[in-house]
């Protein structure tokens, strides 16, 4: 064999080298997990541990003072099949939910297109308007909130005035899930700071381009705006929709905890909140927190599903 045809043996500096490079990125992964211990930490026993421990917890029978004791699906089938007042919850959730995280997301819309076509003191405008989202769901506000729509209070006292006489809407059945509501979207700081930030991302070249076409404000709205804006738009859907299936606080507060008057701001949560707590069957409540997990899972899939029809990013092909 010549030694034209031999193989060349491996350079031990180029072997010497490879393994240099891969040493470091094998030593950075070290560091890495310290940092990330803490929120590993964190994840592994204030959530996962918790939701495991409610999960086993919602196939017992426990009333928080003894030990449980394991009842099968007997929790679910009462709740799907015994207990009317859990189907008067849902209701008064969903009722929320429909009419609650639309004007919100309205209102935000059309604030952020006020402040969008404002040139002076839109700073000024836009912490005004966010600052309700500031306080958050409070007891403070929403017992001022219960005593502006209370029987003789302001709001009650102004519709009084043009002749409408409710005799308040907190006592009020068909009127007292609507107070929790406008509570709601009167907050919607938040997403209109996310509707403010999209439509200012949106080319002006689009609204020229239809303006030289003839198109009106609305039909640039329509055509331009809400196409150029769905990606936020679908965004604050989202997660309007599971915050307000968790909405406790303002129900709690502007009931006085008891879900009246009858029944009409019992949501879901205080509901809950009552058979666990109030009621100690805390097995129950579990099963309670699981369908509701499940529930704002299954709506978030169907939101995510049927996006796919009105949603537009930029530079997807049609």
């Amino acid at each position: 064999m010549t030694s034209a045809t031999r193989t060349a043996p491996p350079d031990p500096r180029t072997a010497a080298q490879a393994q240099a490079t891969r040493r470091p990125r094998r030593e950075r992964q070290g560091p890495a997990y310290v940092f990330l211990t803490p929120w590993m930490l964190g994840v592994g026993l204030l959530t996962l541990l918790p939701m495991a421990v409610s999960l086993y917890l919602s196939f017992t029978d426990y009333d928080l003072f003894n030990a449980p004791r394991w009842v099968g699906l007997r929790n679910y089938v009462e709740m799907f099949t015994e207990d009317p007042r859990y189907w008067r919850s849902v209701g008064t959730t969903l009722l929320f939910v429909v009419v609650a995280v639309p004007l919100k997301l309205v209102l935000a819309l059309g604030v952020a297109l006020l402040l969008k076509g404002m040139r002076r003191a839109r700073g000024f405008y836009r912490s005004a308007f966010y600052a309700p989202s500031l306080l958050g769901a409070s007891m403070s506000i929403a017992l001022v909130w219960r005593a502006l729509y209370n029987d003789g209070g302001t709001v009650d006292g102004v519709l009084e005035s043009v002749g409408i006489h409710t005799g308040g809407w907190v006592g009020d059945p068909d009127l007292a899930v609507f107070v929790v509501a406008l509570l709601t979207v009167w907050q919607f700081g938040a997403p209109m700071v996310i509707f403010l930030a999209g439509l200012q991302q949106i080319p002006t070249d689009l609204y020229e381009a239809a303006a030289l076409d003839g198109a009106s404000r609305w039909r640039q709205f329509v055509s331009v705006t809400v196409p150029m804006l769905s990606p936020v738009l679908f965004f604050n859907l989202v997660l309007e929709t599971i915050q307000s299936f968790q909405v406790f606080t303002p129900a709690y507060a502007i009931s006085g905890g008891k879900g009246g008057p009858a029944d009409s701001t019992n949501f879901y949560t205080l509901y809950l909140y009552e058979r666990g707590f109030s009621d100690s069957h805390m097995g129950y409540a579990s099963a309670m927190a699981w369908v509701l997990l499940l529930g704002i899972g299954a709506v978030t899939v169907v939101l995510f599903k049927t996006s796919r029809s009105w949603v537009f990013y930029q530079g997807e092909e049609a």
